[in-house]
């Protein structure tokens, strides 16, 4: 359990090196990367932040001779800034995510991770992690067929689960922490140890951790501060509604994270607005709009909408409504917006969803009127007329 807590602690990452140490190259990462092919070697690749402290403190231990010895013969090294857009652009594109720093990655020569660690400072650790990315045997790429082959032990689960957090694998990070907390004792799964687990690895509100958790804040607030509770509770409950499975959670799990939400703190209207969306996209996978128009339209009376707002919401209706009952109250909506004296762009998207809304609700003669206004007030501002000669198209 002394490493999982160790994983679990590490928050941040250093940079630099003395001679001896580490030699990190300043050049583009594709230029890292071409040099690795060349040399046929890995790459390492540090992401740090200039602006941390623990930052700072590694910077002896990257600078160590052994560590060097290591680094230099096995790979192409170099560190990229978190803040940086190159950095971002970098990480966008192999899809991967930095959960905390320090985060080590290592690669191949065709830019696949081959290998992650979150380390401490320790000279020795690093080490580890660079022998450790040399062998396929050990190597974080290999997890999930270990997984499959039945591997199960806690250490392991908990470093799978990191590894799917990492490279957004969120089915591995879900089938991992699940049996994690299968193998938990209910009386441990209030420890610190569980508790940086939840913090940082538990993605899904249904895992048994946290379904607990939920059901005795009390014991977590007096452990560990009610603000953060609050924090962890609202970040795996919203991390879950708004994940790719969460995207076609039927109507009854989504009002469950909503009533989950009002459980832990979160003020009413809050949560109501948090799942607004949600719960009117499962209603439309249902094909039960009437549901969804009085979802929205409930919000659109308790709250004072912006002309952007209505905009969106009537453009939401008319795309993905499955059938127009939602029109007379789209039409409602927009008739709304205008009289919140929008500016002549506006007008002219307003009038343009208004022609839409009739047009789905079989209004031929009013949609061609709204399509006809909306073109006046596109040309007006000079904007492009394309979609409404498009649209008025469709209405001979």
């Amino acid at each position: 359990m002394k490493k999982i807590l160790l994983l679990l602690l590490v928050a941040h990452i250093a940079l630099a090196q003395k001679p001896g140490g580490i030699e990190f190259k300043t050049t583009p990462i594709n230029s890292i990367f071409q040099e690795a092919r060349r040399a046929g070697k890995l790459v390492f690749v540090e992401i740090y932040s200039p602006t941390c402290h623990t930052c700072q403190s590694f910077i002896p231990t990257l600078a160590d001779s052994r560590v060097g010895k290591l680094y230099n013969t096995k790979f192409v090294s170099t560190k990229l800034d978190i803040n940086a857009p190159a950095t971002q652009s970098f990480l966008a594109s192999r899809r991967l995510f930095v959960p905390s720093l320090p985060l080590f990655l290592y690669f191949d020569p065709q830019q696949n991770l081959i290998h992650f660690a979150m380390s401490n400072n320790s000279t020795d650790e690093v080490i580890r992690h660079g022998t450790n990315a040399l062998d396929p045997k050990v190597r974080s790429q290999g997890m999930k067929a270990r997984y499959q082959q039945g591997e199960r032990s806690a250490n392991f689960l908990i470093d799978y689960a990191m590894f799917g957090r990492v490279t957004k694998d969120t089915v591995a990070n879900m089938a991992a922490m699940n049996e994690y907390a299968r193998q938990q004792s209910v009386a441990t799964f209030a420890s610190q140890t569980n508790w940086l687990a939840l913090q940082k690895l538990v993605l899904d509100y249904e895992n048994p951790m946290f379904q607990y958790m939920l059901n005795h804040m009390d014991t977590y607030r007096k452990a560990y501060g009610a603000e953060q509770t609050l924090q962890v509770a609202e970040n795996i409950l919203m991390s879950s509604l708004f994940s790719g499975r969460g995207a076609q959670y039927p109507i009854a799990k989504i009002v469950q994270i909503r009533q989950d939400l009002i459980k832990i703190g979160i003020d009413t209207k809050v949560a109501y607005n948090r799942t607004l969306l949600p719960e009117v996209n499962a209603y439309f996978r249902a094909r039960q709009t009437a549901k969804a128009v009085e979802r929205m339209d409930n919000q659109v009376n308790s709250n004072q909408l912006s002309v952007p707002e209505y905009i969106y919401i009537s453009r939401l209706f008319n795309r993905s409504s499955p059938d127009a009952v939602d029109a007379p109250t789209v039409v409602k909506w927009v008739n709304k917006g205008l009289a919140l004296k929008p500016s002549s762009k506006e007008q002219a998207d307003l009038y343009y969803e208004l022609a839409e809304a009739y047009r789905r609700g079989g209004k031929t003669g009013d949609a061609q009127k709204a399509a006809q206004r909306s073109m006046e007030m596109a040309q007006a501002t000079q904007l492009d007329t394309r979609r409404n000669v498009e649209q008025m198209g469709k209405l001979k």
